[in-house]
């Protein structure tokens, strides 16, 4: 049975080629109410997508009520944008996506799920076994799901440490290539290069135009991107999608927020 893309698959894969960015929100190192505050600046500045989750620390309380708190605040805007004729409601209608550590971390009231496997992890619960904790829950919900193979890459972070990963190192494009293929012929919709939170350098750009070359999907890229410059490298070697976290968290003023990261995509795609 051919299976039918549901709007937030249909959003990522839209516009072409053309580089988009996404906010991370760490529910664990935030409120509800700064979550939503951030997410209205970044959607505002141009930001395409939010994504909850990413951190050890979160779990299915603080998850849900952040996606509530951003859900609840896009909706508001969007529902005022229909009573001014000079606003766009559309602008307003971004998926809430969520980005978990694992099964004890979800939320019914998202739109989708990255239904990820980190593929060079060493340990089988994130290969298969979260998933599989968690998909029953997911189908219960109505929550739509984005098969996506997940690839650390060096210098890998956090991420890297928790996933048990083998990371790809710089000059393994023959490998970041082979991910990629694996990930198509596994029937992934996504790939996702992370070089980890916070990380020192991002994920070099010789990967990513080895994983492009290599297959048809959608191509994100996230870790180490802390301005427009270095987004453009990753833009230019092929990435459709660029993630943004620990940038967005540095910011408590929205109009701040706003106009760094307006600046962020601007130079991004110049």
């Amino acid at each position: 049975m051919t299976r039918t893309p549901g709007p937030t698959l249909q959003h990522l894969f839209s516009q072409g080629r053309i580089t988009r960015h996404a906010i991370l929100i760490d529910p664990a190192d935030q409120t509800p109410e700064m979550a939503a505050k951030r997410c209205v600046a970044a959607v505002s500045a141009g930001s395409q997508m939010v994504l909850v989750g990413g951190s050890s620390d979160t779990d299915m309380s603080n998850v849900h009520n952040t996606v509530v708190a951003i859900k609840e605040a896009l909706e508001l805007i969007s529902w005022a944008a229909t009573q001014d004729s000079e606003s766009n409601e559309e602008e307003w209608k971004i998926p809430v996506v969520l980005f978990p550590q694992g099964a004890a971390a979800l939320s019914p009231a998202a739109d989708a799920i990255t239904f990820m496997m980190l593929m060079n992890s060493r340990n089988p619960d994130f290969l298969v076994g979260e998933q599989v904790r968690g998909a029953p829950f997911i189908r219960k919900a109505g929550i739509e799901t984005l098969p996506m193979g997940y690839v650390v890459c060096a210098p890998g972070g956090r991420v890297g440490e928790v996933g048990s990963a083998d990371l790809v190192e710089a000059t393994q494009t023959n490998l970041a290539a082979a991910y990629a293929i694996t990930a198509e012929s596994y029937g992934f919709e996504l790939l996702y290069l992370e070089a980890g939170s916070g990380a020192h350098t991002p994920v070099n750009p010789n990967l990513i135009t080895a994983a492009r070359e290599a297959c048809d999907l959608v191509l994100i890229v996230g870790g180490g991107i802390r301005d427009g410059a270095t987004a453009r490298l990753a833009a230019q070697a092929g990435a459709d999608w660029i993630i943004t976290g620990n940038l967005t968290e540095s910011f408590d003023d929205a109009d701040e927020l706003q106009q760094v990261i307006s600046e962020f995509i601007r130079e991004m795609n110049s």
